[in-house]
């Protein structure tokens, strides 16, 4: 397995435990989490960069990144929702967008066309990161919707230029 890869089950791993120390909820746990969150986050950005600077891109990465991103991202916004931080229609459409967008890529491929990650997507990937990573400091409450909101605005935003550039894909599905 390539270091890139590696990187990728390390954030897989990571989820869980972040999982844990959130619900455990010993003293510390927030930070604690806070920073599971963040080396996961940060794994994100450093396979990329090692898969595609050493020409380590493979199926598996291809898969399990995006894959990987999604269940950390969701894990933190559903704990968020059963806080009380964040409401719950706002993580179902990221939820949702996700869902579409992959069901896109399937189509695609089953085309024979791979879409590739668009700047708009990784724009939302990181805001998305640093904003949950925000909400995990006691920020004022307009801080808080500003968060919500950057991550609503970046995830539609993304979602509709996926689906406008592939709309070709789509067409051919049917």
């Amino acid at each position: 397995m390539n270091t890139a890869n590696k990187l990728t089950m390390l954030r897989v791993a990571l989820i869980p435990v972040f999982m844990v120390v959130l619900y455990i909820g010993f003293p510390g746990s927030h930070i604690t989490a806070m920073v599971l969150f963040i080396v996961a986050g940060v794994t994100d950005f450093v396979d990329g960069y090692i898969a595609r600077s050493r020409n380590q891109i493979t199926d598996f990465g291809k898969f399990m990144d995006p894959l990987a991103d999604k269940v950390l991202v969701v894990s933190a916004m559903l704990w968020f929702v059963g806080q009380g931080t964040m409401p719950a229609w706002a993580a179902l459409i990221v939820i949702v967008r996700e869902f579409m967008v992959t069901a896109l890529r399937l189509i695609a491929v089953d085309n024979g066309r791979i879409i590739a990650a668009a700047v708009s997507g990784k724009i939302k990937t990181a805001v998305t990161m640093v904003c949950l990573t925000a909400m995990f400091l006691p920020l004022l409450q307009w801080m808080t919707y500003v968060c919500i909101t950057a991550i609503l605005v970046t995830t539609v935003v993304s979602g509709a230029e996926y689906f406008i550039r592939n709309k070709d894909a789509i067409n051919r599905g049917r």
